[in-house]
């Protein structure tokens, strides 16, 4: 359940949000004096199909149940832009189900462009961990892999190419892992028919995913030293980092820094 201080901002929240709307833009009649700027709590609980009091509930701050379809009725209703709307989730500790429609699996160009910028070897990964765009030191480092028209997601190279066992010092403790930190990354699109034929798929294929998939630890993605064996430039020592890409949530920008 949400804390004190999150349930009263978010009943805050909803409140501003519902007082800057003007009845007349949304095709409603003035009605008379208003004590209050704005909708009233009835129309604003109408026009997004709730009950009055769940709505008056919710900007009371009590401690109540809040379904993504009833908050994403809500932000439709009180006109939210894309920022509000990621604070009214944020706020109610739910993921929005638009994201999937938002996302579609695509980043703008500018972002993409940007990998090439960096010095040190960096990549995009999308939610089932395919790669969207590497640099050229990244290349440099998965030789025989990202320079190879061949799928470069991560899991499958791990886990189906045998240059990755040599490439990866500590093979099998830092391919649990990774599969530990997929399962902790995922965890909120199990249902997701394309990540649930791709999990599938990879337990066809890999015996050791499927074992290690299969002790379902959890761990998140976290930072620290990553160590390879390189065919040409022998022993290389990284330390990771992980960046979230701002306004799209199952991307994820990971830098390789030599230590």
């Amino acid at each position: 359940m949400l804390v004190i201080e999150q349930r009263r901002e978010l009943g805050d929240f909803v409140r501003s949000q519902r007082e800057k709307l003007k009845p007349a833009a949304l095709g409603l009649a003035a009605g008379g004096r208003r004590r209050t700027p704005g909708l009233r709590r009835e129309e604003a609980a109408q026009l997004a199909g709730l009950s009055v009091t769940w709505y008056t509930w919710l900007e009371q701050g009590r401690e109540m149940s809040l379904s993504p379809a009833a908050l994403a009725r809500l932000a439709k209703a009180l006109r939210l832009d894309k920022a509000a709307r990621t604070y009214l989730f944020k706020l109610a500790g739910k993921r929005d189900p638009d994201e999937n429609s938002r996302e579609n699996g695509r980043l703008p160009a500018s972002v993409l462009a940007s990998v090439a910028a960096i010095s040190a070897p960096a990549y995009i990964l999308d939610r089932e961990w395919t790669m969207m765009g590497w640099n050229a030191e990244a290349e440099n480092l998965f030789a025989g892999w990202l320079d190879r028209p061949v799928p470069h997601n991560l899991l499958r190279y791990i886990f189906t190419d045998p240059a990755a066992c040599s490439l990866i010092c500590d093979y099998e403790q830092r391919a649990r892992r990774v599969v530990a930190e997929f399962r902790s990354a995922c965890s909120a699109h199990l249902d997701d028919p394309a990540l649930k034929a791709f999990i599938g798929d990879l337990r066809r294929t890999s015996p050791l995913f499927t074992q290690f998939w299969d002790q379902r630890d959890v761990i998140e993605r976290e930072g620290g030293e990553r160590t390879f064996n390189h065919p040409h430039r022998g022993f290389l020592r990284y330390e990771q980092i992980t960046f979230d890409v701002s306004g799209h949530p199952d991307f994820k920008l990971t830098m390789l820094i030599a230590s």
